[in-house]
C-alpha cells in the first residue's frame, strides 16, 4: 500500500507517492492524502522544491517505477540526460540499444511514472522541437526552461 503527499508547485500541484521505502510516482495532479507523509516523501517534496527554485540539478532519491524492461531500460536512460540539456528520443534508442524502436521510447516516455525526477521532459524530437509530454508541451518547456535559465 503506497502513501501519498500533494503540493503546490510553479507548474501546478504535484503528487508524489511512496512504497516500501521508494518513490514510486510523481505525477501532475491532486491526489487526496493517505496519511502523515514518510520521512522519504518529505524529502522528495523538498528536493522537488529545491529543483523548482533553481537549487537542485540532481535527485537522490530511491526510485522504482514500475512497469515493462524495456520502460525501465528507458527510464534508466533518461536518468543520464544532464540537467538543462535534451536528446531525442532516438538518441535514447541508441543508448539502450534499440536503435530503430524510437516511437516504442516515445510511449515508454509516456508511461513514465516518475516526471521530473526521472526527466522525461528532456527528451525532444530529433528536429530538436517539442513532441508530447503527459503533461503538456507548455509545462514541458516551463521545465526546460528553468533548467536553462539555472545552469
Amino acid at each position: 500500500m503506497s502513501t501519498t503527499t500533494c503540493f503546490t508547485t510553479p507548474i501546478g500541484k504535484i503528487t508524489l507517492a511512496e512504497d516500501k521505502g521508494y518513490i514510486v510516482e510523481c505525477r501532475l495532479g491532486e491526489t487526496q492524502e493517505t496519511k502523515e507523509p514518510s520521512p522519504l516523501l518529505k524529502k522528495a517534496k523538498r528536493q522537488l522544491e529545491e529543483y523548482f527554485e533553481g537549487q537542485r540539478k540532481v535527485f537522490n532519491l530511491p526510485l522504482s517505477p514500475q512497469g515493462t524492461l524495456f520502460q525501465q531500460k528507458v527510464w534508466q536512460a533518461l536518468q543520464k540526460i544532464p540537467y538543462g540539456e535534451t536528446a531525442s528520443y532516438k538518441d535514447i534508442a541508441l543508448a539502450i540499444n534499440h536503435p530503430q524502436a524510437y516511437r516504442a521510447v516515445g510511449m515508454a516516455n509516456n508511461k513514465n511514472p516518475i516526471m521530473i525526477i526521472i526527466p522525461c521532459h528532456r527528451v525532444i524530437g530529433c528536429n530538436g522541437k517539442l513532441i508530447g509530454f503527459a503533461g503538456g508541451l507548455n509545462i514541458k518547456q516551463k521545465l526546460l526552461d528553468l533548467e536553462q535559465n539555472n545552469l
